[in-house]
């Protein structure tokens, strides 16, 4: 059946090639040549690549994924220029091995991910710069250690309780981001019902929207998973609290995530400490990295997942976080708030710096 799929778009190709009078029929001969290139990569796939197939109510999607980039971008993109330069805000990460292995630094798992971590016969520089924002002053960083472990069948109840509480001590203006589709639900639909404030949900509308709406209202709750741990801009005091349900690790039986998870097995390399815990990492500060957008913005981060502080993995994370007021009491919330937060009404509504 293949075969007969591929030569018949091959034909189509070509008609459209040949026949080409419009910008229209030039993109069918694209669009078709494009196919017949994914379809043979799914029947005849290059090397480390994850397949797999998802069922649908009405439909069956076929994927591919590269389990690495690595090779890629080096022949394609390193080995071709003169110089490039990367820069991100989350380009660091806790130490791929571990921080006490020798050589290892907080590049390392960016630099095994981009190919960097093999010879290129070029210098590699690294230069990691400190944030312009005054975290300390500015910010603090609640972590529930009181709550049952993330895996407990009490920690959904129990978290959905202290998310109302923060709600209550900002009154409002707060991201809760979760990790799952299914806390995304449970915790917009309780938040509703308990706190008595405008509550914003992934999916309600679409993602531009509800952060127009969640803007305007001023002190909104919003609700969203991992859409919104990245590349979403609140500046001044409509955003004055971020909760995170758990630390973010990927899904385990993703097919790619358990493919590069096998590589890094077969190479001798523990998946968990080599793969999970930088990845991790980097979504944290992500998410993190939603509170603060400019130097007059301040508020509280609130951390619900107890392993932050309470396994060793967590602690790594917890110190590649920029800000350093921490507490994990409650009381100490509200009284921070109540010193620091008045003054956040007066915050400038000016453009991001970071």
């Amino acid at each position: 059946r293949y075969a007969r799929l591929d030569t018949a778009l091959e034909s189509l190709a070509g008609f459209a090639e040949t026949h080409a009078t419009t910008e229209q029929l030039l993109g069918v001969a694209r669009r078709t040549t494009e196919l017949r290139e994914d379809l043979s990569r799914l029947v005849d796939p290059p090397t480390e690549h994850a397949l797999w197939v998802t069922r649908k109510r009405r439909s069956v999607v076929l994927g591919a994924a590269a389990i690495s980039v690595g090779d890629t971008l080096r022949q394609r993109v390193f080995a071709r220029t003169g110089g490039v330069v990367l820069t991100s805000a989350t380009l660091t990460s806790v130490p791929v091995a571990g921080s006490d292995e020798v050589g290892a630094t907080p590049f390392s798992f960016v630099r095994q991910r981009l190919g960097l971590d093999q010879p290129l016969g070029t210098t590699i520089d690294e230069l990691e710069v400190g944030s312009p924002f005054a975290y300390d002053a500015c910010t603090l960083l609640y972590v529930a250690r009181d709550l049952p472990e993330p895996n407990s069948p009490a920690f959904n109840d129990a978290a959905i309780e202290r998310v109302t509480e923060l709600v209550d001590v900002a009154g409002g203006g707060a991201f809760v981001l979760t990790t799952s589709v299914r806390a995304l639900r449970a915790f917009g639909a309780a938040l509703a019902r308990g706190t008595g404030r405008e509550v914003l949900v992934q999916g309600e509308a679409p993602k531009n929207a509800l952060i127009a709406r969640f803007r305007q209202h001023g002190d909104a709750v919003l609700v969203g998973t991992m859409t919104f741990w990245e590349g979403v801009d609140v500046a001044g005091h409509a955003l004055r609290l971020v909760v995170i349900d758990k630390l973010p690790f990927a899904v385990p039986t993703d097919p790619v995530v358990s493919a590069r998870c096998a590589a890094l097995e077969a190479a001798g390399l523990d998946p968990f400490a080599a793969y999970s815990v930088p990845a991790a990492a980097i979504t944290l500060k992500q998410g993190v990295g939603r509170l603060i957008r400019t130097r007059q913005d301040r508020g509280i981060v609130a951390v619900l997942d107890r392993r932050l502080v309470t396994r060793g993995y967590g602690r790594r994370m917890l110190e590649r976080l920029p800000m350093k007021t921490r507490t994990e009491r409650l009381d100490e919330v509200r009284a921070w708030w109540d010193t620091h937060g008045p003054v956040s009404r007066r915050r400038s509504s000016s453009p991001p710096e970071g």
